[in-house]
């Protein structure tokens, strides 16, 4: 079984591939695309940490710039329901440490950034990936004062209609999360999207 690579960086291609040659043997490896330019030129020694998939008719190895990663992949494609491309799928909207406060919190909403996730998939996908939240990164979901922080309903019309405005205007899921665990959840949509403006802006 392949837990990692280290050789040289022979190809890379647009559809999330690239190919490592290892004492003259190329290893093609699947990998989330914002991933590949982070190792480097052509020709470069890199390393990758890897998954090595294997069912009946094939097997592929998917690789990750850090360890993290791969335990958080692994802990996905163990869920029911969630085979590899998914798993990349979340990774590449959630890294782990941002998964594991996704999944602490029970922000259903934030599953549905996924591409192709809607809130029935969101909802099944947050039940099966919390019984293997012990896997993921510890993360530390407590203020400056030492107290839990308060999250605001995820699932409120108003908070939904705002994380959709930011993520059109381009900011990232964790922007997005932590401006909007501090604001009223009970205020119209308007004057939410007002006050997270401010508070984007302040940063």
């Amino acid at each position: 079984m392949i837990g990692s690579l280290r050789g040289s960086l022979l190809d890379r291609a647009g559809d999330g591939e690239v190919i490592i040659e290892v004492g003259g043997i190329g290893y093609r490896i699947t990998m989330m695309p914002a991933a590949i330019p982070l190792l480097g030129e052509l020709g470069a020694e890199v390393f990758a940490w890897v998954h090595h998939h294997i069912r009946e008719d094939a097997q592929t190895l998917y690789g990750f710039t850090n360890r993290d990663e791969r335990v958080a992949f692994e802990a996905l494609i163990g869920a029911h329901g969630v085979g590899p491309a998914l798993a990349l799928a979340i990774l590449s909207v959630h890294e782990p440490v941002a998964l594991a406060r996704v999944l602490a919190e029970d922000d259903v909403a934030a599953l549905c950034l996924v591409p192709g996730v809607g809130k029935k998939t969101a909802a099944r996908l947050m039940v099966e990936l919390k019984n293997r939240l012990d896997v993921l990164p510890a993360i530390d979901l407590t203020d400056g004062g030492g107290a839990a922080s308060a999250v605001a309903p995820e699932d409120s019309t108003s908070t939904a209609d705002v994380r959709d405005a930011l993520t059109g205007l381009g900011y990232g899921v964790e922007e997005i999360h932590l401006v909007l665990r501090d604001l009223p959840a009970d205020a119209d949509s308007s004057a939410l999207l007002r006050q997270a403006l401010q508070r984007l802006a302040a940063v």
